[in-house]
Protein backbone atom coordinates (compact mmCIF):
# COMPACT_ATOMS: atom_id res chain seq x y z
CA UNK A 1 0.00 0.00 0.00
CA UNK A 2 1.11 3.29 -0.80
CA UNK A 3 -0.37 6.69 1.01
CA UNK A 4 0.56 9.89 -0.26
CA UNK A 5 1.70 12.78 2.16
CA UNK A 6 2.32 16.44 1.46
CA UNK A 7 5.66 17.69 2.86
CA UNK A 8 3.75 21.41 4.26
CA UNK A 9 0.80 20.52 6.86
CA UNK A 10 -0.11 17.14 6.26
CA UNK A 11 -3.49 15.92 6.75
CA UNK A 12 -3.75 14.91 10.43
CA UNK A 13 -6.34 12.08 9.52
CA UNK A 14 -3.57 10.57 7.34
CA UNK A 15 -1.39 11.18 10.14
CA UNK A 16 -3.14 9.31 12.88
CA UNK A 17 -3.72 6.22 10.76
CA UNK A 18 0.12 5.41 9.88
CA UNK A 19 0.23 6.20 14.04
CA UNK A 20 -1.90 3.46 14.80
CA UNK A 21 -0.46 1.22 12.23
CA UNK A 22 2.66 1.96 13.45
CA UNK A 23 1.36 0.94 17.08
CA UNK A 24 0.17 -2.56 15.84
CA UNK A 25 3.27 -3.61 15.28
CA UNK A 26 3.90 -2.00 11.42
CA UNK A 27 6.94 -1.49 9.57
CA UNK A 28 6.46 1.32 6.67
CA UNK A 29 9.01 3.14 4.67
CA UNK A 30 8.99 6.65 4.85
CA UNK A 31 10.76 10.09 3.75
CA UNK A 32 13.39 12.13 5.59
CA UNK A 33 15.20 14.82 4.67
CA UNK A 34 17.96 12.60 3.26
CA UNK A 35 17.43 8.66 2.05
CA UNK A 36 13.55 7.15 2.18
CA UNK A 37 13.95 4.93 5.60
CA UNK A 38 12.24 1.79 6.64
CA UNK A 39 11.04 2.16 10.16
CA UNK A 40 8.28 1.39 12.88
CA UNK A 41 7.99 2.32 16.16
CA UNK A 42 11.53 2.64 17.79
CA UNK A 43 9.71 0.84 21.12
CA UNK A 44 7.99 -2.18 19.91
CA UNK A 45 11.03 -4.89 19.82
CA UNK A 46 8.95 -7.57 17.45
CA UNK A 47 8.61 -4.69 14.67
CA UNK A 48 12.26 -3.50 15.13
CA UNK A 49 13.21 -7.32 14.32
CA UNK A 50 11.24 -7.30 11.25
CA UNK A 51 13.17 -4.21 10.46
CA UNK A 52 16.08 -5.78 10.62
CA UNK A 53 15.30 -8.87 8.80
CA UNK A 54 14.04 -6.62 6.24
CA UNK A 55 17.30 -4.75 6.05
CA UNK A 56 19.69 -7.60 6.22
CA UNK A 57 21.23 -5.97 9.66
CA UNK A 58 22.08 -7.73 13.12
CA UNK A 59 21.04 -5.05 15.93
CA UNK A 60 24.32 -6.29 17.93
CA UNK A 61 26.51 -5.71 15.17
CA UNK A 62 24.97 -2.33 14.05
CA UNK A 63 24.16 0.77 15.90
CA UNK A 64 20.05 1.63 15.43
CA UNK A 65 18.96 4.87 15.23
CA UNK A 66 15.91 6.44 16.16
CA UNK A 67 13.95 9.40 15.00
CA UNK A 68 12.60 11.68 17.58
CA UNK A 69 10.61 14.78 17.72
CA UNK A 70 12.84 17.71 19.34
CA UNK A 71 15.58 17.80 22.75
CA UNK A 72 13.22 17.87 25.08
CA UNK A 73 12.84 14.36 25.90
CA UNK A 74 16.16 13.31 24.45
CA UNK A 75 17.30 12.09 27.78
CA UNK A 76 14.89 9.23 27.80
CA UNK A 77 16.52 7.57 25.43
CA UNK A 78 19.99 8.90 25.19
CA UNK A 79 22.98 10.08 27.83
CA UNK A 80 24.16 13.22 26.91
CA UNK A 81 26.60 15.73 27.86
CA UNK A 82 25.95 19.79 27.96
CA UNK A 83 28.42 20.31 25.15
CA UNK A 84 27.04 17.59 23.02
CA UNK A 85 23.63 18.91 23.60
CA UNK A 86 24.85 22.40 22.44
CA UNK A 87 26.51 20.96 19.58
CA UNK A 88 22.84 18.86 18.60
CA UNK A 89 20.87 21.88 19.37
CA UNK A 90 22.94 24.38 17.11
CA UNK A 91 22.34 21.47 14.19
CA UNK A 92 18.86 20.17 14.27
CA UNK A 93 16.73 19.91 12.95
CA UNK A 94 18.87 18.94 9.97
CA UNK A 95 20.51 15.51 7.50
CA UNK A 96 22.68 14.52 10.91
CA UNK A 97 22.99 11.24 12.80
CA UNK A 98 24.41 11.60 16.85
CA UNK A 99 25.52 8.21 18.54
CA UNK A 100 25.53 8.37 21.81
CA UNK A 101 25.14 6.27 24.64
CA UNK A 102 21.61 4.38 25.43
CA UNK A 103 19.35 4.53 28.49
CA UNK A 104 17.32 1.86 29.98
CA UNK A 105 14.51 3.21 28.72
CA UNK A 106 15.15 1.37 25.21
CA UNK A 107 14.51 -1.88 24.59
CA UNK A 108 17.22 -4.57 24.94
CA UNK A 109 17.61 -5.04 21.00
CA UNK A 110 19.51 -1.15 21.12
CA UNK A 111 21.56 -2.23 24.43
CA UNK A 112 23.33 -5.01 23.13
CA UNK A 113 25.88 -2.27 21.84
CA UNK A 114 24.98 0.20 24.66
CA UNK A 115 24.64 3.09 22.21
CA UNK A 116 21.89 4.51 19.68
CA UNK A 117 21.92 6.83 16.88
CA UNK A 118 19.48 10.02 17.67
CA UNK A 119 17.97 12.22 14.32
CA UNK A 120 16.16 15.18 14.32
CA UNK A 121 15.53 15.54 10.42
CA UNK A 122 14.42 18.42 9.25
CA UNK A 123 11.10 16.98 7.03
CA UNK A 124 7.30 17.82 8.22
CA UNK A 125 6.35 14.54 7.29
CA UNK A 126 8.31 12.67 9.85
CA UNK A 127 8.27 15.21 12.47
CA UNK A 128 4.43 15.30 12.50
CA UNK A 129 3.99 11.47 12.52
CA UNK A 130 6.57 11.49 15.04
CA UNK A 131 4.55 13.44 17.51
CA UNK A 132 1.45 11.94 16.35
CA UNK A 133 2.76 8.63 17.07
CA UNK A 134 3.95 9.91 20.68
CA UNK A 135 7.39 7.43 20.25
CA UNK A 136 10.40 7.89 18.76
CA UNK A 137 10.34 5.88 15.37
CA UNK A 138 13.37 3.64 14.03
CA UNK A 139 15.50 4.88 11.08
CA UNK A 140 17.44 2.94 8.61
CA UNK A 141 17.87 4.21 4.93
CA UNK A 142 16.62 1.75 2.33
CA UNK A 143 19.30 -0.40 0.94
CA UNK A 144 21.69 1.43 -1.90
CA UNK A 145 21.32 0.02 -5.51
CA UNK A 146 24.41 1.14 -7.51
CA UNK A 147 22.89 -0.40 -10.69
CA UNK A 148 19.64 1.14 -10.06
CA UNK A 149 20.31 4.33 -7.78
CA UNK A 150 16.93 6.59 -8.90
CA UNK A 151 14.96 3.94 -6.86
CA UNK A 152 16.13 4.94 -3.86
CA UNK A 153 14.55 8.87 -4.17
CA UNK A 154 10.73 7.63 -5.88
CA UNK A 155 8.58 6.42 -3.97
CA UNK A 156 6.80 4.73 -6.70
CA UNK A 157 9.79 2.81 -7.37
CA UNK A 158 10.03 2.43 -3.70
CA UNK A 159 6.56 0.82 -3.34
CA UNK A 160 7.60 -1.77 -6.30
CA UNK A 161 10.44 -2.90 -4.48
CA UNK A 162 9.03 -2.91 -1.35
CA UNK A 163 5.49 -3.78 -1.00
CA UNK A 164 6.02 -7.10 -0.48
CA UNK A 165 8.14 -6.33 2.72
CA UNK A 166 6.28 -4.04 4.27
CA UNK A 167 2.62 -2.41 5.36
CA UNK A 168 2.50 0.84 3.56
CA UNK A 169 5.36 3.31 1.92
CA UNK A 170 4.45 7.47 2.42
CA UNK A 171 4.38 9.15 0.03
CA UNK A 172 6.32 12.46 0.61
CA UNK A 173 7.33 12.89 -2.67
CA UNK A 174 11.15 12.95 -4.65
CA UNK A 175 13.59 12.29 -1.88
CA UNK A 176 17.70 12.31 -1.90
CA UNK A 177 20.84 9.90 -2.70
CA UNK A 178 23.30 11.44 0.12
CA UNK A 179 22.77 9.88 3.62
CA UNK A 180 22.96 11.63 6.58
CA UNK A 181 26.29 12.73 8.18
CA UNK A 182 26.99 10.54 11.05
CA UNK A 183 28.35 11.99 13.89
CA UNK A 184 29.80 9.89 16.92
CA UNK A 185 29.37 11.45 20.37
CA UNK A 186 30.70 8.37 22.71
CA UNK A 187 34.42 10.29 23.06
CA UNK A 188 35.51 12.98 24.77
CA UNK A 189 35.07 15.01 21.69
CA UNK A 190 32.80 14.70 18.79
CA UNK A 191 34.17 12.84 15.22
CA UNK A 192 32.49 12.52 11.92
CA UNK A 193 32.62 9.37 10.94
CA UNK A 194 30.43 9.73 7.81
CA UNK A 195 30.19 13.03 6.25
CA UNK A 196 27.32 12.79 4.35
CA UNK A 197 24.47 15.44 3.85
CA UNK A 198 25.00 18.96 5.63
CA UNK A 199 27.88 20.57 7.44
CA UNK A 200 28.13 20.26 10.90
CA UNK A 201 28.01 23.58 12.69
Amino acid sequence: MIRKLYDKNPNSKDLEAVAELLRNGGVIIYPTDTLYAIGCDALNVRAVERVCEIKGCNPDKRCLSIICADLSNLSMYAKVSNADFKLMKRNIPGPFTFILNATTSLPKIYKNRKEVGIRVPDNEITMELVKTLGNPILSTSIPKDEEEPEYMTDPELIHERYESLVDLVIDGGHGNIVPSTVVNCLGDEPEIIRQGAGELK
